[in-house]
């Protein structure tokens, strides 16, 4: 990228069941249009064929709608930036390879972006009139989601190290597992954290799973939490119904006490003034309460995204994108997404 020039990214979002472009310029936000997919509520959970499917559909209509709410011309953008993984593949392929078709009729750079960074980097995003100030290095960031958990730490816009990670499921999961058991809809999470507000965060009481100093495990406590259910069934079949509010929030700020439990350990290893949070469950009202209660505590900075950069979305890409153009790390034609990419 020539210097001086201005810098204007799209970036493309299609990793799960989420079809979004973005656009921005020199790190401020341009546009950033996200088309949801019905259809898997039904099923309780993801549907990969079904997503790839919808993400065909969208595809199109959503990146047209991006350029025109962003008030610029196809010709003007400086480089593409896609989701490469992790992610369902189908999803995945879709995106890049619509990625790839633009960069080619359009002869400009593709960059390739790993969605988990993407998810950190959205703390940097810029918006016209809005002022927020941007984690600073290095930091420590939770990213929590329905497919990670881990703790990262940030060493600056393209250096990052998990020093902590799920062994098995995350705590999106977590979240979505216990809300099927008790009957709530998918996804979950929103609807635990709205029950929860009504409950008694101590009126039940679960165990914490061992895992490692800095890692996690959730298996065990979905498992956990079956078997409670069930238990209480057995002496009272409207249970769920009369305690409703009450397991919400006994579940939900059991596993928010694990997740900065081991945050708590990491910031003993590896001391920061400013903490984050990033991911889908980074929404979670409780988790940000508690978040902010730590912080004060430790006296450190905490920085929480925005609503709709929490869930998955094209301007972290983008900006992602942003901070690979800026150091010159573009990818071929021949890049392929992977389902599974190590940070």
């Amino acid at each position: 990228m020539e210097k001086n020039k201005d810098s204007i990214i799209l970036g493309i979002e299609s990793s799960c069941d989420d079809t979004s472009a973005s656009v921005i310029k020199n790190g401020m936000l341009l546009s950033n249009v996200v088309a949801n997919q019905s259809v898997h509520h039904q099923y309780g959970g993801v549907v990969p064929e079904l997503a790839s499917r919808a993400h065909q559909e969208n595809i199109v209509p959503v990146i047209d709608v991006a350029i025109k709410n962003a008030k610029i011309e196809l010709t003007e953008l400086t480089a593409i930036a896609f989701t490469r993984g992790p992610g369902l593949l189908g999803s995945l392929l879709v995106g890049t390879s619509f990625a790839k078709s633009l960069s080619l009729s359009l002869d400009i750079p593709l960059i390739d972006v790993h969605h988990m960074k993407a998810h950190i980097h959205a703390h940097f995003i810029q918006e016209n009139n809005i002022e927020k100030k941007a984690p600073e290095f290095p930091f420590m960031c939770l990213t929590v989601s329905g497919g990670h958990t881990q703790i990262v730490y940030v060493k600056s816009p393209l250096e990052m190290e998990v020093i902590g990670t799920t062994i098995d499921d995350a705590v999106g999961e977590a979240f979505d597992k216990a809300g099927k058991i008790i009957g709530l809809g998918y996804p979950a999470g929103p609807l635990i954290d709205h029950h929860a507000k009504k409950g008694d965060s101590t009126k039940y009481n679960f165990t914490y799973p061992k895992a490692g100093q800095l890692n996690y495990s959730f298996s065990g406590l979905k498992t956990q939490f079956l078997n409670f259910i069930n238990k209480e069934k057995i002496h009272n079949a409207n249970f769920i119904d009369e305690e409703l509010n009450n397991i919400c929030a006994s579940y939900q700020s059991h596993l928010i006490k694990y997740l900065l439990k081991n945050f708590e350990k990491a910031l003993a290893l590896y001391p920061c003034k400013d903490l984050a949070i990033a991911g889908g469950v980074s929404a979670n009202s409780e988790l940000r309460l508690q978040l902010k209660k730590l912080g004060e505590k430790l006296n450190c900075n905490i920085h929480v995204p925005k609503m709709e950069f929490c869930t998955d979305n094209a301007a972290m890409i983008a900006m992602s994108g942003y901070f690979l153009e800026k150091e010159g790390l573009f990818t071929g034609l021949d890049a392929t997404p992977s389902a599974r990419i190590p940070m």
